[in-house]
């Protein structure tokens, strides 16, 4: 069974090449993991409800992978790494099945254990500690 995951990132002062740049430098690397696919959605609007994304710099990808603890927490283990390397740190929204999580100025801390909590949620039961 797969898992689909939406990642949609802002930065409040880029330009749309910038976010589309920042995007498929991340998709790059989630390519690495063993993942079904990672396509860039070019259609994407803001999210329902949010204010001051500008649909024009939404850069937004959806990752296909089995469905497994393992996986999603490759993953979102990647885009947390990815981020912290990031000079000026995009927002950064996940979406799974109507479960958001969105990312902007946090501590590490907080960061990581948003993230951890979010593949807890999304983790089959038998793949739970």
């Amino acid at each position: 069974m797969e898992t689909s995951l939406q990642i949609l990132l802002t930065e409040e002062e880029a330009s749309a090449e910038q976010i589309e740049e920042l995007s498929g430098r991340l998709r790059r690397e989630l390519l690495q993991l063993d993942v079904d696919d990672v396509t860039p959605v070019r259609s994407a609007g803001a999210p329902l409800g949010a204010r001051g994304w500008d649909m024009a710099q939404v850069g937004a990808l959806l990752v296909i992978m089995n469905q497994s603890v393992t996986a999603l927490g490759a993953v979102v283990g990647a885009v947390r790494r990815w981020r912290d390397r990031c000079r000026e740190r995009p927002t950064i929204r996940l979406e799974i099945d109507g479960d958001v999580l969105e990312i902007s100025e946090t501590s590490p801390e907080l960061t990581a254990r948003a993230f951890e909590l979010f593949v807890d949620r999304h983790s089959p039961a038998g793949d739970r500690p």
